[in-house]
């Protein structure tokens, strides 16, 4: 979902959480979009989605922010929570080693629904805890660098890099969506013509082709 819009914001970003339950998800979409931690937060049930409007580069981009149960009962939902996805925030419990070693099968979950251009990072949660520690930040490092993933230990409770890690997905995504504007821009045909495009709007560019080619 990576679609230029009306006149409230530029773009449409659709960002999903993925890990296993208990790792923090939720906290880290209340912590971006509400500023607010809730420390008897409970078990996700089902999906829920919350928005923020944000500015990325002079341009106001709404990031919808999907999170959805770890739990294995709840895994039939993917499909419909992958689709339409261009970025990703796969979290994990740094006092969990489990948790950790589950991000390799949640990868491979993304990446066998989603689209295979979307904008992926790796958090590790709840830095808060360093005293529990049960993955070092260098194993998460070198994971991350192996799978070409963006990594950051977050810390919901305390706000830090919550910020950051959306931030620096939002802005991937976008320099993305704009350098295949920029392409389309430049295949379009007539010199010194110049044609609007819209993300996820294929149709809008061949009907202005097709009314190029018969005013001619």
């Amino acid at each position: 979902m990576a679609y230029k819009v009306d006149h409230e914001y530029d773009y449409l970003f659709k960002i999903v959480l993925i890990g296993d339950s208990g790792v923090g998800k939720s906290n880290i979409l209340s912590r971006f979009t509400r500023n607010e931690f809730c420390l008897e937060s409970k078990s996700t049930i089902g999906v829920e989605f919350a928005t923020r409007t944000l500015q990325v580069e002079g341009k106001t981009v709404k990031a919808q922010i999907w999170d959805t149960a770890g739990q294995e009962r709840y895994r039939a939902i993917t499909s419909a929570y992958y689709r339409g996805a261009v970025g990703a925030l796969v979290v994990y419990d740094l006092t969990k080693r489990l948790s950790f070693d589950n991000v390799q099968r949640w990868l491979r979950e993304l990446r066998d629904h989603a689209d295979s251009n979307i904008v992926i990072m790796l958090a590790g949660n709840k830095s808060d805890l360093n005293h529990l520690r049960a993955v070092a930040e260098n194993d998460a490092q070198l994971f991350a660098e192996k799978e070409g993933l963006s990594f950051l230990e977050t810390s919901a409770l305390e706000a830090h890099n919550v910020e950051k890690a959306f931030q620096t997905i939002l802005l991937d995504i976008y320099q993305i969506v704009s350098r295949k504007a920029l392409a389309a821009q430049e295949a379009s045909p007539g010199p010194g013509q110049g044609t609007t495009i819209k993300v996820g709007e294929p149709n809008n560019y061949k009907q202005q082709q097709k009314a190029t080619c018969c005013s001619s």
